[in-house]
């Protein structure tokens, strides 16, 4: 039975810690239960909550917020190869990692620790150490909003890009993912070792996923501070992208400047190195600051409110351009 529940308090439901209100609250278990919930309500103002790991939150919302926990995990279709797995939006994103390496299934071991559940991952598009979540995505099960109709969005449909999809742009507030279908293997796996401290790590061996996600589990946690005693949502910043002209002129300027290329010309630039070089690693304003081993992390010291940390973005974001013309974008969703 659905539970409505009047003037809660977000506090427990957002890795930032801030504490908010919502005029109305409910669950979702299946569904049925979330057909309902929009059936009485998509003509007044809702919001979904996933995980609440990926979003900073400014101010009291007048509306229904929707906390969308739909859980299953179940094998759909294999071959010898190949598996294809169905993960309900509401699991926890690490959790069904883990899961996929207890099978022996490859494919999502580089993203292991990203907080937040399945139904939120592709509309980042999460991704880290060389792995983005498009690569194994097979498709989105979702429900539409005005139609209450069930709409599949195959991967080629998904509009993937950096930290995008369509669900997060064009289509923003039109779907609900409801699971997602991933496309894994099965031994012997392709493992993904090229990025950074993996391939520091491992050199010439050949890892198994298991080794792969333990891992970049020991990284991000020596790293990025756990939600559980520092309010945080990760990566705030996405790492920039540039055009070769604005790359040869900031390199000129900045020697030591660390880059990746990609095939088409561009240059990604890691957002974390900006910032640090301009002296904002460990910096505090009040209890909003930016974590002091990972300068892309804004923190929650305790009781900033989420306008707060929206300051201190802006003044790391105006900082950056100044000094080095480049204009960051949020990789948190501000609401």
């Amino acid at each position: 039975m659905l539970h409505y529940q009047e003037n809660v308090s977000l506090l427990p439901y957002n890795s930032f810690g801030i504490d908010v209100r919502t005029r109305q609250f409910v669950e979702v278990q299946n569904l049925a239960d979330l057909k309902t919930v929009l059936a009485a309500h998509r003509h007044h103002a809702f919001r979904v909550l996933g995980g609440g790991s990926n979003m900073l939150l400014t101010k009291d919302y007048e509306g229904l917020t929707v906390q969308l926990n739909l859980k299953g995990i179940e094998v759909i279709q294999e071959t010898e190869q190949e598996v294809w797995v169905e993960a309900q939006a509401g699991e926890n994103w690490h959790f069904f990692v883990l899961w996929c390496l207890e099978q022996n299934y490859g494919g999502v071991e580089n993203l292991a620790l990203i907080p937040g559940s399945v139904g939120a991952a592709p509309i980042q598009n999460i991704g880290a150490y060389g792995v983005e979540l498009e690569a194994v995505v097979q498709q989105c099960n979702t429900l539409e909003v005005a139609t209450l109709e069930a709409v599949t969005f195959q991967r080629d449909k998904c509009a993937f890009g950096y930290r995008e999809s369509i669900f997060k742009n064009q289509e923003k507030g039109t779907f609900i993912i409801t699971s997602v279908v991933f496309k894994l293997q099965k031994a012997p796996h392709q493992t993904h070792k090229e990025y950074g401290a993996l391939k520091t790590l491992f050199g010439d061996k050949n890892p198994s996923i298991q080794e792969v996600a333990q891992a970049v589990i020991n990284i991000r946690q020596s790293k990025l501070p756990d939600p559980k005693y520092i309010g945080n949502s990760g990566s705030f910043f996405k790492n920039p992208i540039i055009a070769e002209d604005q790359f040869k002129r900031l390199q000129k300027n900045f020697p030591q400047l660390p880059f990746y290329p990609n095939a088409t010309g561009y240059y990604k630039i890691p957002a974390a190195w900006l910032i640090d070089t301009l002296g904002f690693k460990g910096y505090r304003e009040g209890d909003a600051g930016v974590h002091e081993n990972q300068a892309l992390v804004l923190v929650n010291h305790g009781k900033a409110s989420g306008s707060e940390i929206l300051t201190l973005s802006k003044k790391i974001q105006n900082a950056v351009q100044e000094k080095f013309e480049i204009s960051l974008e949020t990789e948190v969703n501000i609401l």
